[in-house]
């Protein structure tokens, strides 16, 4: 059998219940036919994951991103405002800023956690006194120092705004990422630890900017018999189909994120005495998700090697994210930091971290990446 003939194993692919909750809800909506518009399994979604992770109100959307863009519009950012935000990320952490015609200021990280460094935050803060929001990552599930960040938000008067993308479940001194700012934002891509195959969730404690976030995601129609509208919407309301199945995926988050550690933890064990390896730092104020399993080399062997090694034998792996500050479309703004960031992209590289891999694949990545070595 040639390498590209093997089942693929991939870095994170949706998995469904073997219970099949998923489907039950699905159907639910098929027999009542509420399809697309909004319905119970909407609502019942929102008020589920708002209990699961310890919030008050919860609007489900179209995406992660769509979430992030409504949480800079609740947070009153608009033109000119200048926005904080993580460096070591992916775009759609930083794309909702230039929606709102707002200024983004990159923020570097740091190598104890991976994410948003307080240092580099405290002195952003002193170059740019007049910030309207700070968005802090949890980079794939690790959670951010965030009791510095906060406190630094607080004394500044500045809207925290909590991307928790990759972070579900995870918990920092056992509260739950995503419920420490002011906004906190969920995505269900197709990667992500649970999945609704595209989809978003916004938290807050704030429930009157939920109900608001609602209303400019239904297209901010008036309550009038006629089609109305004072104020600009967006199509960005969760369908009941793809709200179903986060229903029942979120029964199965646990169990996701057991299997996750069980992968890091694996390799962890197999790969750590290599030389010159260093896994993502799991700090013990912070239960991570281990969305995706990542490393840094800081040797001879390179991400590249381990890689094009993999890809031969239909293996996926990537390169950490490139920092923002780092692209061609962001290189022009502001940046505050020492390098951190740039030194993770350019040593790391996320392993496979797919929930339906098996210990005989486990095995054979670890040998692959082993014989690298030899």
């Amino acid at each position: 059998m040639s390498s590209h003939d093997k089942p693929r194993i991939y870095l994170s692919s949706p998995h469904m219940s073997e219970e099949g909750y998923e489907r039950k809800f699905v159907q639910e909506a098929f027999d009542s036919n509420w399809i697309a518009p909004l319905g119970t399994n909407v609502n019942e979604f929102e008020t589920e994951f708002a209990t699961k992770i310890g919030i008050r109100a919860a609007a489900a959307l179209t995406s992660g991103t769509a979430a992030l863009h409504m949480a800079l519009k609740a947070a009153g950012v608009g033109k000119g405002d200048i926005v904080f935000c993580q460096s070591l990320t992916f775009s759609a952490s930083a794309n909702p800023i230039i929606y709102q015609d707002a200024v983004p200021v990159f923020i570097d990280s740091d190598f104890e956690t991976w994410n948003m460094s307080p240092d580099a935050l405290a002195q952003a803060f002193k170059k740019y006194p007049n910030v309207k929001a700070v968005i802090l990552v949890h980079l794939y599930g690790l959670a951010a120092d965030i009791d510095k960040i906060v406190e630094l938000c607080k004394k500044h008067n500045v809207v925290l705004i909590e991307d928790a993308a990759e972070s579900l479940g995870t918990s920092y001194k056992g509260k739950m990422t995503g419920t420490f700012g002011d906004y906190g934002v969920f995505s269900f891509n197709g990667n992500k630890i649970i999945t609704t195959s595209g989809g978003g969730m916004l938290v807050s404690n704030n429930d009157e900017r939920i109900a608001k976030v609602r209303f400019w995601a239904t297209q901010s129609r008036d309550q009038a018999r006629h089609y109305q509208h004072s104020e600009i919407g967006y199509n960005y309301r969760m369908s009941n189909v793809v709200a179903g199945i986060g229903r029942g995926q979120l029964k199965v988050l646990d169990k996701r994120i057991a299997k996750k550690k069980y992968i890091f933890e694996y390799y962890n064990h197999e790969l750590s005495e290599l030389d010159d390896v260093m896994f993502m730092p799991v700090n013990e104020w912070n239960s991570p998700n281990y969305w995706l399993s990542c490393m840094v080399l800081n040797g001879k062997v390179r991400p590249i090697d381990i890689m094009e090694t993999m890809e031969k034998e239909n293996i996926e792996s990537r390169p950490i994210w490139k920092p923002m500050h780092m692209q061609p479309v962001f290189m022009n703004f502001g940046f505050i930091g020492t390098g951190v960031a740039e030194k993770i992209f350019e040593n790391g590289i996320c392993l496979p971290s797919d929930t339906k891999m098996s210990d005989e694949e486990l095995s054979e990545i670890c040998k692959l990446i082993k014989g690298i070595w030899q």
